[in-house]
């Protein structure tokens, strides 16, 4: 297949991802490695490494956004940065060493936890205002703004989230994702942190985790530009056709619809990776 054909397949494969990466919450990043590994038979490395290239250009925007109107906490951000950015160098570190099909079944297995993720209905949970006292000496408490008015909220146990933290910077390191599921159970469940600032303060993490284990693909060769371009570019216009849509479809039915497409794509990436096909 030459060069122009196979990265137009890429480019309309990475929308289709970003589209429903963006409609179920999962981000394109989940969705593009298994669609390259299965579908063009792409080097599952190098999935991982276009992958990654398209978590960092389709967060940037949004942490942007989340940043201008004050839902990112930029001193939770900075302060679990550091767990996720170690966790991603020894991620990427890893992955090397890995087989790939070892690789292949660890991804089905975190997809198959984002399925069981994106089928669940989320629910703003009842905010303390007070947090801990070591949250407090780090001033990791804030203050979002909401239609009714300004919420306060507080941080507890920040070194059970820091540790969570640590394994999320791990996955995306390992696989290519922004592993934003599991940033948000650690700062919703563990730190007590409101759902629309753990998910906005995901977004703006996400970024800076995907550049530190970047950084070590780049130098193996594992960041192609005849994949990682149209990776790029497909999944942000998929992103940005599903935010347009997210208002417009039924969410609650599309997020269990497409649950059970990754759950399906999660057991056939376990059992091709079982196989050793991958």
């Amino acid at each position: 297949m030459p060069a122009y054909e196979f990265a137009l397949f890429v480019f309309f494969i990475s929308t289709a991802a970003g589209l429903v990466g963006s409609l179920t919450g999962l981000g394109g990043g989940v969705i593009v490695t298994p669609a390259l590994t299965l579908l063009l038979g792409v080097d599952i490395r190098y999935a991982i490494g276009a992958s990654l290239v398209s978590v960092i250009a389709t967060s940037s925007g949004a942490a942007s956004a989340y940043v201008r109107d004050g839902l990112s906490n930029i001193r939770i951000g900075m302060f679990l940065e550091l767990a996720t950015t170690v966790g991603a160098i020894c991620g990427a570190l890893l992955a090397n060493r890995i087989p790939t099909a070892v690789l292949a079944v660890i991804f089905g297995l975190v997809l198959l936890h984002s399925a069981w993720q994106t089928s669940r209905m989320r629910r703003e949970e009842h905010v303390s205002p007070t947090g801990t006292p070591f949250a407090e000496r780090l001033k990791l408490n804030g203050i979002y703004q909401m239609k009714d008015g300004s919420i306060q909220y507080g941080v507890s146990h920040p070194a059970g989230g820091f540790s969570l933290m640590y394994i999320a910077g791990l996955l995306s390191g390992l696989l290519g994702i922004g592993s934003g599921a599991l940033k948000v159970i650690a700062m919703d469940s563990i730190m007590g942190i409101p759902f629309r600032v753990s998910t906005a303060t995901s977004s703006f993490m996400i970024g800076v985790t995907g550049v530190a284990s970047a950084a070590i693909y780049l130098k193996r060769g594992y960041i192609h530009p005849v994949i990682a371009m149209p990776v790029m570019f497909g999944v942000l216009c998929g992103s940005m056709v599903g935010a347009r849509l997210l208002t417009r479809l039924p969410v609650r039915h599309l997020r269990r619809l497409f649950a059970v497409i990754v759950a399906v794509v999660a057991v056939q990436m376990i059992v091709e990776g079982i196989r050793g096909k991958l």
